[in-house]
């Protein structure tokens, strides 16, 4: 049988500084943690190919800043993606409130059927637990999203992320030849790659 092509698919993370974004990407992608990195500068890029239901998908993620001084940037990153991680840090209520402003923001300015996945990230610090599982749960399914928690640091819930991601994504279009483009001219980098124009 002939090689199943991958579908390509854009995934962007958005979310407050310091939740943990570039974590559930490192982890996913390369099975790393580094338990102290520098602030993403604009956006990042990595990719990985999965198998989900015996087809390839070949995610292309876009990890973006979570400072505000970087937020007039995220249409660029946003726009054409199939798909939204947004993250907030269990431990933080305001970053759970800056999640929902990015679902207003997407709602109003982002892709028709992107899907959505709320992550409460840093699971392993219950103890400090300031974001109740059940008011994000109910949150999601408010917003038509998944949800899951995760830690990135135990390596916790990370790949049930991108596996309910790709079961809600929007079904393939014509507009995908944009991440071809995209794709050709990235590479296939797994690289902390600070910035650059995913458009």
């Amino acid at each position: 049988m002939p090689e199943l092509k991958p579908r390509e698919v854009k995934v962007v993370l958005l979310g407050h500084q310091g939740v943990g974004k570039s974590s559930i990407v490192l982890r996913f992608v390369t099975k790393n943690y580094r338990q102290y990195s520098e602030s993403t500068i604009g956006a990042s890029y990595m990719s990985k190919l999965v198998m989900v239901n015996e087809k390839p998908i070949k995610f292309q993620i876009w990890d973006t800043a979570g400072q505000e001084k970087f937020h007039s940037l995220a249409p660029m990153y946003y726009r054409n993606a199939a798909a939204a991680i947004l993250v907030y840090d269990i431990t933080k209520a305001s970053t759970f409130k800056t999640l929902q402003n990015w679902v207003y923001e997407l709602e109003q300015r982002g892709p028709k059927d992107i899907a959505l996945a709320i992550v409460g990230n840093k699971s392993d610090l219950t103890s400090m637990r300031e974001v109740e599982r059940s008011t994000a749960e109910a949150y999601a399914r408010e917003i038509g999203g998944i949800f899951q928690e995760t830690s990135a640091k135990n390596d916790e819930g990370i790949e049930d992320v991108f596996g309910l991601v790709s079961e809600i994504l929007p079904p393939p279009q014509a507009k995908e030849e944009g991440g071809l483009r995209q794709s050709s001219l990235v590479g296939n980098r797994e690289s902390n790659e600070k910035s650059g124009c995913p458009c």
